[in-house]
Formats: structure tokens, C-alpha cells, sequence
């Protein structure tokens, strides 16, 4: 049976404390490109092709199990009651075991970096006879890393450094942790885990030497040292994280995007260039950006949860917050700022611009300074502008309100009724004073938060 004929489910090991981020927050649960840790180790596993996913997590931990529910719906989540190893940890998870998957890959929801591919390479050796395949890699420092122990081309035993000879700690042949079994032999393996070590708990890499005992084969598969490194403390998360940013510069760069000054962008793991995009520097991309081909992103710009259309010109200085969408050919300038607002085909809002639930018609221009009210303490409402419109510097648009096809306003007007298509409009009023209104205002704002909660 060939490697993608079999069935594979993958457990993930994501009980760690994680005491040394001093963090509120699970260490799974910390970020790197817009994504958790945990995030990064689910999608992998699926795009390893995994037909199955389970999760041990700490007690008490239900955010990291709805992490799971949001990520990977209907993946089971299991406790592991007591901190006692990772052997321990896996077994938490004995009930997804039984489940008579061929395959059995255990992977740690700190360790981001490990590509699909790796994955698939693990499982490889479990197709051909093997069954045990360790991940390891030749460590720079091995210092502090389980020694892989071979007798000629076989692997026999994984030492925890705690409980290795020094002969053992001179090999720099290190364990990565992950670790594929075959699911006909799993539970015989897991439950065969003694704790007769250094520390008393059931060590996971003890399962080399339980199959060497039962007579099979045991394989190595390799990794470069930088895909297998984890997360415990800060400083690893940023190690991480511009390991992370590397990769996705560099796929950018493949993929016919240019990037000015590649070193000073930062990317989402999903963000998404197209062809001659060109990115100039000190830009951050959040998550759920889509740039279409020919696009320009100026300088200091900030995008998330954004679509900005074929030849674009975004910045600088310019901030796309989620829902903001920029058709062909549109300009968002420089400290402009644009939420949840359709700006259409070669529509202009060049300069100190805040355009929020909105739609801006196709060629509209809006001069510097007009501001879309969309908020008023209680509620929000949309601003609508239509094809041709032109809105005249410093005006302030009311919501809701419309603005024809073609129409102009004038510049600092205050609107607050519909301009009809084609309509000239002057809105500078004589200030109106009520007293005691904020406070209605407000006392209105608490009683639709309570009525929320």
C-alpha cells in the first residue's frame, strides 16, 4: 500500500504550560503571522493529508480547545489529567488510537515551522515495513536535545540528555520531537512505556527501543534544524516569527511580486500577491489581505482583511482595516483610512480620508480631509456615494446618507440629507446647541451594551 493510500490521523500534543512566556495566554494560543501556534501545526497536518486530527490539551484549558472547534471543527479534544510525559499525553488521546487509522503521526502544537512535506516524509517509511519513523535533525548545539543512539543503519534508542552517557551526549544527531507509528502497533507501544528514568515520567521516545524490542524496523527521517524549532519562551516566538517571515518573503519574491526592501515587510500566512504587485517598504500585511496584479502598496501602509483590485495604489501611510475592498484602478493615499467600504473603479480618496461602512461609486473623488460619520455613540449607518460624485475638502458626510451620480458638495460642508445625482450641495449651517443631549446619548450606548452582554 503506497504512502497516500493510507489513512493517517494525527495527534497533537498541546498541553504545555508554557510558564517560562509569563503570559495569561497558552502557549499554543501565542501568534506568529496572524495565525497561533496551534493554527499552524492544524493546517499542516491537513495539508500533510491527514484524514483525522486529535488534540490533548492541559486541564481547564477551553480556549484552546474552542482554538480547535474554530480551526479544525469536529476534530476531538482530549485532557491529559495529569502532567506525567508525552507518552502520557498521547494516550490521553486513546480513544481517537483505536479508531484503526494505518498511520499514527504525533506532532506538538509549539513547533510551527514543520512543513507538509516533512510530514509526508515521516509517514513515508511506515508504507515500506517500518514501525517507528523519529524526525531528527544535526544540531549546531545539541545541548538540552534527546540524542539519537543507532547501532550501524538502525535507530535503537532516543536518550533524554538527563539520562545519557557522555559518549550519548557527543552525538549530535538530535530528536525533533514529531514521530510517525504505525497505527497497527501504536497502543502496544504507547502502553508499553515504562517510567524508570531521570524525572519518573512516561517518556514518548521511549517507544524507539519498546519496537526495537518487538522486532521492527525503526527509521530516521531528516529536517533541517530551523523547521524543527519550538516555542517556550518569547525569544523563541520571535526567532520563529522571522523564520516564519522568511519564508513568506521569499515565496512573494517567487511568486512575481517585488518587495523593495524585503526585510522590513511582514506578512500574514495567508496573504496573498499577485503578479508585478510591488510592495515598497516598512508595509504590514494582517490577515485575509488579497492584492491583485499590478498593485502598488506605498510605504507604512497597513492592511487587514482587505481586497485591493488589479493596479491599485495603496498609501503611504495609508490603513485598510477588514471589509475593505478597492476596485481596479482606485487610489487610497496618504493617511487615508478605509473599514468595511466598497471603493469603486478608479474612485480617488487621495489624502487624510476616513471612509467607514460605505460605498464609493466608480471615479468618485473625495478631497482631502472628508470624513464619512458612520457612528453615532449607539448605532452605526452607511454612507452611500455614487458614480462621478466629487466631495469638496474637510466636508463631513453624516450617516446615512447618499450622494448622487455626478453630484458635488462643497468643500467643508456638513451633509445630513441625500444629494441627488447631479446636485450641488453647501452644507454650512448654523451650529445647533441641546442641552442635556450627550447624556441621553450616552445613557442609550450603556443600555445597547447591557442589552448585548
Amino acid at each position: 500500500m503506497t504512502a497516500s493510500a493510507r489513512s493517517c490521523l494525527t495527534i497533537v500534543l498541546a498541553a504545555g504550560e508554557g510558564t517560562r512566556m509569563r503570559s495569561d495566554v497558552p502557549k499554543v494560543l501565542h501568534k506568529v503571522a496572524g495565525r497561533s501556534l496551534l493554527g499552524h501545526v492544524l493546517a499542516t497536518a491537513l495539508a500533510a493529508g491527514s484524514d483525522a486530527l486529535a488534540v490533548v490539551v492541559g486541564p481547564g484549558r477551553e480556549d484552546v480547545a474552542a482554538e480547535v472547534a474554530a480551526l479544525a471543527p469536529g476534530a476531538p479534544v482530549f485532557v491529559q489529567t495529569e502532567r506525567r510525559g508525552t507518552a502520557h499525553a498521547v494516550l490521553a488521546a486513546r480513544e481517537a488510537l483505536a479508531g484503526g487509522f494505518d498511520d499514527v503521526l504525533i506532532v506538538y502544537g509549539d513547533t510551527p515551522l514543520v512543513r507538509a512535506e516533512t510530514l509526508k516524509r515521516l509517514r513515508a517509511p511506515l508504507a515500506h515495513g517500518a514501525g517507528v519513523v523519529v524526525l531528527g535533525f544535526e544540531a549546531g548545539d545539541p545541548t538540552g536535545y534527546g540524542r539519537l543512539i543507532s547501532n550501524g543503519p538502525n535507530l535503537v534508542a532516543i536518550r533524554e540528555e538527563k539520562d545519557a552517557s557522555d559518549e550519548e551526549r557527543a552525538i549530535k544527531l538530535s530528536n525533533g520531537g514529531l514521530m510517525a507509528i504505525s497505527g497497527a502497533h501504536a497502543l502496544a507501544l504507547l502502553e508499553g512505556v515504562g517510567n524508570a528514568n531521570a524525572r519518573g515520567e512516561f517518556y514518548l521516545t521511549d517507544v524507539v527501543e519498546g519496537a526495537v524490542r518487538s522486532g521492527l524496523a525503526v527509521a530516521v527521517e531528516a529536517a533541517p534544524e530551523a523547521e524543527v524549532q519550538g516555542v517556550n519562551d518569547r525569544a523563541q516566538l520571535a526567532a520563529v516569527e522571522a523564520e516564519l517571515q522568511r519564508r513568506l518573503r521569499a515565496a512573494a519574491l517567487a511568486g512575481g511580486a517585488t518587495l523593495i526592501a524585503p526585510e522590513t515587510v511582514f506578512f500574514a500566512h495567508d496573504t496573498r500577491l499577485g503578479r508585478d504587485v510591488v510592495v515598497e517598504p516598512n508595509v504590514v500585511f494582517g490577515p485575509g489581505v488579497a492584492v491583485a496584479d499590478g498593485a502598488v502598496i506605498h510605504a507604512f501602509s497597513h492592511l487587514e482583511g482587505a481586497e485591493v483590485g488589479a493596479g491599485v495604489s495603496v498609501g503611504p501611510f495609508a490603513r485598510l482595516r477588514p471589509g475593505a475592498r478597492l476596485a481596479a484602478k482606485s487610489r487610497v493615499g496618504n493617511f487615508v483610512e478605509v473599514k468595511n467600504a466598497e471603493v469603486g473603479e478608479g474612485a480617488k480618496l487621495n489624502h487624510l480620508t476616513y471612509v467607514g461602512d460605505a460605498e464609493v461609486g466608480p471615479r468618485a473623488n473625495l478631497g482631502a480631509g472628508t470624513i464619512t460619520c458612520n457612528y453615532d455613540g449607539v448605532s452605526k449607518f452607511r454612507t452611500a456615494i455614487g458614480a462621478d460624485a466629487f466631495v469638496g475638502s474637510n466636508s463631513t458626510l453624516v450617516a446615512p446618507v447618499t450622494i448622487g451620480d455626478g453630484a458635488y458638495v462643497g468643500a467643508g460642508s456638513v451633509i445630513v440629507e441625500e444629494v441627488p445625482a447631479g446636485a450641488l450641495a453647501i452644507g454650512r449651517g448654523r451650529q445647533v446647541t441641546k442641552e442635556g443631549r450627550a447624556a441621553t446619548l450616552r445613557a442609550a450606548q450603556k443600555a445597547k451594551k447591557k442589552a448585548g452582554a
